[in-house]
């Protein structure tokens, strides 16, 4: 069983991202222990919108180091740059040549993207879900773990699959979503009716985990309550603590009841003061895991071998591909 799974380098990860997607990889590291386990930088996916050249280069080393100080194993799971391995590129466009442009428009994300950028959206926004179908079949991916939000793009690739298997003759394995369980929706520390994300207006809002970690500490102690005065999970009345109350439940794994029955008869300046304690030591250990690594060269021999084991994979793959469709001399 293959299971794979791409980030993109866009900002540095917040505590959100940590606790709804990056704490979930290294539990699914655990839970499939005998599973061939693929993770991936999506760089090439970056760069459908306009991004700075110098600061795309610093997140793509960045976040292939935030994701091993967080828990990946490089012994386990094989990390490595999508542009490093050239046929995803290759596939990509052979995928694009037996799909459709109603299904590309009729993508949520680019739906949403071009409302907000008229006549300057790109091709490559328009077709990038034919690059993330070629990222999962080009290694066979069994299972590829998705939000609720993102299992469009999962079931666009399992048809473009089945298509193309029905026209050449058994090619791709047609992969199925695995639906995180567990993952934390973390909202806004200033608004918590949205989503916590470093392009908030309000940098109070959110927690990135390479913030300085006193820095970091305030901002919990200074996010927004609610009027009710006491610590409860009820995520319709009391939205802004509940938020603290997920971040709280799922940094040190105790339930709701427990964080209620503890904080029971006190007032909410006890509670974020624990947790920004709580937040504070795992931002710490995160962050000396991290300036550890990423200047080192075991950094760059992690992603060398991930490269080189994804390459021999992918290579052999868009050769079948080639022989398929009749592409090449023999």
């Amino acid at each position: 069983m293959r299971i794979l799974s791409g980030i993109q380098p866009t900002n540095t990860p917040t505590l959100g991202n940590y606790l709804g997607a990056m704490k979930n990889f290294v539990k699914l590291q655990n839970d499939f222990s005998d599973a061939d386990i693929i993770v991936f930088v999506a760089d090439l996916h970056s760069i459908t919108v306009p991004r700075d050249r110098q600061e795309l280069k610093k997140n793509i080393r960045s976040l292939a180091a935030l994701y091993i100080a967080t828990g990946l194993d490089p012994a386990r799971t094989h990390i490595f740059i999508q542009s490093e391995v050239p046929c995803h590129s290759e596939l990509a466009f052979i995928l694009e040549c037996n799909s459709y442009i109603g299904e590309m428009e009729r993508m949520i994300q680019f739906k949403e993207k071009s409302a907000k950028q008229g006549q300057t959206v790109t091709t490559g926004l328009l077709t990038y879900p034919c690059l993330m179908a070629s990222d999962i079949l080009l290694y066979d991916a069994n299972y590829v773990p998705v939000g609720e939000d993102q299992k469009q793009h999962v079931e666009l690739t399992r048809d473009i699959a089945i298509r193309f298997n029905n026209k050449y003759g058994d090619t791709f394995v047609v992969p199925e979503p695995y639906i995180m369980k567990g993952g934390a929706r973390i909202m806004s520390l200033q608004d918590p009716l949205h989503k916590m994300s470093k392009s908030d207006p309000n940098p109070k809002g959110y927690i990135t985990l390479l913030d300085d970690i006193n820095e970091a500490k305030n901002k919990i102690k200074r996010a927004v309550t609610d009027s009710y005065g006491s610590v409860k999970y009820d995520k319709e009345n009391q939205p802004a603590v509940s938020n603290l109350m997920e971040i709280y439940s799922k940094l040190k794994n105790i339930s709701y009841d427990e964080i209620e029955k503890k904080y029971q008869g006190l007032g909410y300046q006890e509670f974020k003061e624990d947790l920004a304690e709580i937040v504070g030591n795992e931002l710490k250990n995160i962050q000396e895991k991290y300036h550890a690594i990423i200047s080192s060269n075991e950094l760059d021999k992690i992603l060398d071998d991930g490269r080189d084991y994804a390459y021999r994979l992918a290579r052999r793959k868009i050769e079948k591909v080639h022989h398929k469709i009749g592409l090449g001399r023999k």
